[in-house]
């Protein structure tokens, strides 16, 4: 049994091959897994072998969800927080329920995985001594050349 806290658990962008065994681990160990998308995670959790519970958790639902996870944590659950593909909070859903478990006095715990912009950098062939992160760009164009 895990320490009842939300774990914040990356999955991979694109390939599943990507999911770490520390990943797979707690998904198969927490009591619930808060998913962006429950049909999405589903593909994913049936390639690693993980029938633990899922609960969809999405930038709509997010404060009514709170209550719930931080329900299971008062019980001495563990709870998982993934999104449909990369780490939870980045470009992602997830920051409300975060918060929320942090302001009840729960602990949040990270599971890292690949970070896509890093594995794309890496390859790029630009220097990385220094590098800056600021999201995903707007799918307009309109958007894109103001940003």
């Amino acid at each position: 049994m895990l320490e009842p806290a939300l774990y914040v658990v990356a999955t991979p962008i694109g390939n599943l091959q990507d999911m770490t065994p520390r990943a797979v681990d707690v998904l198969q160990r927490v009591e619930l897994i808060a998913a962006e998308d429950t049909r999405h995670s589903a593909r994913l959790m049936a390639h690693c072998g993980i029938d633990t519970r899922l609960v969809s958790v999405h930038e709509h639902n997010e404060r009514q969800r709170i209550e719930t996870i931080v329900h299971q944590l008062q019980s001495g659950a563990s709870v998982a927080l993934i999104s449909d593909a990369g780490t939870p909070l980045i470009s992602d859903p997830g920051y409300v329920v975060v918060k929320g478990v942090r302001e009840a006095g729960y602990k949040v715990v990270p599971v890292p995985g690949c970070v896509a912009f890093v594995a794309a950098l890496s390859a790029a062939g630009l220097p990385t001594d220094r590098f800056a992160f600021e999201g995903f760009l707007p799918h307009k164009s309109s958007g894109r050349k103001q940003q």
